[in-house]
């Protein structure tokens, strides 16, 4: 693997690099999904570097950053006391075969089921609910957002009118919409709040798609 970028988030508090594996996919015709792994050292006592496999959607450059798994953590986590182990790194790149493997087919399934209109309006309510309401029609500031870009979103002629579209409406909008700066958005979806959201929403688009 190669990196490929590197930065700084929250003042230099955050020092993080893309890696990108030689691993990828295609569907849909064109739509195709590079591979990466995000190597994020936190600068605070007792924090070890962190390893995540990040899958990046080239039309669109949205992002879905997921730990490499829970059960190999202790190989993702490279403490900087230690000696850098190329065996470790070995291990990490064959999981990330594993998990692009796994993405590839969650991605395919999302493609061939459509949505319909109301199924889609309650796709977009469950991921961005309206704060304190119990009214089950009311749609969010960003629920209506993404249904506005569900047509117009980069990409949007892959698999149009299916699942993956609308899980990649609501990546589309933590990685280039939400937040206040470019800066903001990136921390929030790597490692705040809407690093979950996207884990939701793709999670949400298949239990959807399965009921199509």
């Amino acid at each position: 693997s190669d990196v490929c970028s590197s930065d700084l988030l929250k003042n230099g508090q955050i020092v993080w690099a893309l890696a990108k594996v030689n691993d990828s996919f295609e569907l849909f015709k064109g739509d195709k999904i590079d591979s990466y792994l995000l190597f994020s050292n936190f600068h605070k006592y007792g924090f070890s570097t962190d390893v995540r496999f990040t899958p990046i959607r080239v039309v669109c450059n949205n992002t879905l950053t997921l730990s490499l798994n829970s059960a190999v953590e202790r190989m993702v986590k490279i403490s900087h006391r230690k000696q850098f182990n190329a065996d470790n790194v070995k291990m990490m790149l064959g999981v990330a075969k594993d998990k692009l493997q796994s993405y590839k087919e969650m991605a395919a399934f999302l493609g061939s089921k459509k949505y319909k209109e109301e199924t889609l309006v309650e796709y977009f309510q469950r991921i961005f609910p309206v704060a304190g309401s119990t009214d089950k029609k009311d749609v969010s500031r960003n629920a209506s957002r993404a249904l506005s870009l569900i047509d117009s979103q980069p990409g949007a002629e892959y698999a149009e009118g299916s699942w993956w579209s609308a899980f990649n409406t609501v990546t589309y909008m933590t990685d280039h919409e939400l937040g206040r700066s470019a800066d903001t958005r990136l921390q929030s979806a790597w490692y705040g709040y809407n690093k979950g959201l996207k884990t939701k929403a793709l999670e949400t688009a298949v239990e959807f798609a399965e009921a199509a």
